[in-house]
């Protein structure tokens, strides 16, 4: 194993290094949060794919093959449709908004008011997402170093953390594009391949696996309507994923290299069932359908090609807990701690200006992300079921937010008090319907979804239609046009990158 632990080292060492560049790179808030609104399309592809596929995708989606045949995909699938249509549809408006968070896009569009609340239940999303990613660093390292679960945590989340807090979304971009590149060869490359010619071909395969793991709804129709409901529609409104959209240089590159990241979505989801169902054919009796992946890997790969193959799955984490730590910290910091200052009357602190002013923005975005970290870590420490976390995230996320949220994209009549309505009301209804149903139940999301949009409507159509001022305010937004005193306006040359 030294070899696989060289290339391990390595890749964690390159992890840290260009967090320390980063650093340099991030100077203002602008640069620190949203890299400077300038990345090029190769970037911008490849960091929006390693986001969106993370621990789950990887080894959830190969467990789900193991489980379910071809039909497991399903899941990582159902992400990439997301991805496509947040590419297609809405990606050039998210991206002229040039805002920071979700909420401030809810206060642009409904003239203020439902930043807190919205902040609050996006917090919670993210926090859970970063929590579950923060998790899966345990199976990973426990294959590796066969080290104890608490103490596999804390390495992995401390390396995140410490790149993470260091340069921010520039330190997170750099990362994120060496893990595209790791996973596509790990995955795709390596593994793929391997695991069939090991199960001996799909003919092999076929012969010694029932006939339902080789149909293309086998999961079940209410499971597959279940993703794409969950994680289609969540897609749409993360704000771990709205902040790489806010990282575009511009609309071209929001939509065609979203759309990129989104086909390769779905390759990534069929041969993950592929490694899954070869898995199935070579060891027909594991435990734990989850523990397929690291099982074909420890003992089917070569001495080299297995570190590679782990860094690749390290990378899938990493590459999702960091997106969602810096999506946690920016809407704590910006949604709900500077909020409730200016409501305290401290203020909310400057978002430009000065070089002292941009200094102590990044300074305070870069303590939101280390307080963050640490609460991360010890949340990951304290819960066991990463499914159960993950379920939470999206539920809240879907039921409380989404309805408010597309509502406002492409309903002129929503209101300020619907959308709060929209968020109190589904938000209320998933943690309520989750502790009466169970929270792996499929109840919670759509009883909660559909209260959401009935409170939207009927109080929409039952207050004030939104000011004028404010719709103006907000079409000149999303036709790109802001103030030259705009304080999201790069603070340096926009440089294309990637």
């Amino acid at each position: 194993m030294a070899v696989d632990y060289a290339v391990i080292a390595v890749y964690l060492a390159g992890m840290l290094a260009m967090g320390w560049w980063g650093m340099r790179r991030a100077k203002s808030k602008n640069e620190f949060l949203v890299a400077g609104r300038r990345l090029g399309p190769w970037l911008y592809s490849g960091t929006m794919a390693a986001i969106v596929l993370g621990g789950a995708s990887t080894i959830g989606g190969v467990g789900l093959g193991y489980k379910h045949g071809l039909s497991g995909a399903w899941m990582v699938f159902a992400i990439g449709l997301g991805l496509l249509a947040l590419s297609v549809f809405f990606s050039a408006r998210i991206a002229r908004l040039k805002v920071y968070t979700v909420s401030e896009m809810l206060d642009l569009r409904y003239g203020g008011r439902a930043g807190v609340i919205s902040g609050i239940v996006m917090w919670a999303y993210t926090l859970m997402l970063a929590v579950t990613s923060t998790i899966a660093y345990a199976t990973i390292f426990d294959v590796l170093f066969d080290l104890n679960r608490t103490v596999a945590i804390i390495l992995g989340g401390a390396i995140v953390v410490a790149y993470s807090t260091l340069g921010g979304m520039w330190s997170i971009t750099l990362t994120d594009m060496v893990q595209f590149v790791v996973k596509t060869i790990g995955v795709l490359l390596l593994l793929l391949p391997i695991a069939v010619v090991k199960a001996g071909g799909f003919s092999e395969m076929r012969a010694k696996l029932p006939d339902e793991y080789f149909a293309p709804f086998g999961i079940g129709g209410e499971t597959i309507f279940t993703y794409v409901l969950i994680y289609t529609f969540g897609m749409l409104i993360g704000q771990d994923i709205w902040q790489r959209v806010f990282t575009a240089r511009g609309d071209k590159v929001a939509r065609w290299g979203g759309t990129v990241a989104g086909t390769y979505c779905l390759v990534y989801a069929l041969a993950g069932a592929v490694i899954g169902t070869a898995a199935k054919v070579l060891y027909p009796n594991l435990g734990s359908a989850d523990d397929a992946f690291a099982t074909i890997v420890k003992d089917e790969l070569p001495m080299g090609v297995r570190g590679l193959v782990l860094a690749a799955a390290l990378a899938a984490v990493m590459s999702t807990s960091s997106g969602a730590l810096i999506a946690c910290a920016t809407v704590a910091n910006n949604d709900i701690w500077s909020r409730l200052r200016k409501v305290g009357g401290r203020g909310g602190g400057a978002d430009g200006g000065t070089d002292g002013a941009e200094h102590d923005e990044v300074r305070g975005n870069r303590l939101f992300i280390l307080i963050m970290g640490v609460g991360v870590i010890t949340i990951a420490i304290a819960l066991n079921d990463v499914v159960e976390a993950l379920t939470v995230a999206y539920n809240l996320l879907v039921g409380g937010l989404l309805v408010p949220i597309l509502g406002g994209l492409l309903w002129k009549r929503g209101t300020v008090y619907g959308a709060l309505a929209g968020v109190i009301v589904g938000g209320g209804a998933v943690v309520g319907l989750m502790a009466a149903y169970g929270i792996l139940a499929n109840e919670p999301v759509y009883y909660g979804l559909l209260s959401s949009l009935a409170a939207y409507l009927i109080v929409s159509l039952a207050t004030r239609p939104t000011d004028e001022a404010v719709l103006t305010a907000w079409r000149r937004r999303l036709a790109g046009e802001t103030d030259d005193e705009s304080p999201e306006t790069p603070s340096e040359p926009a440089v294309p990158v990637g």
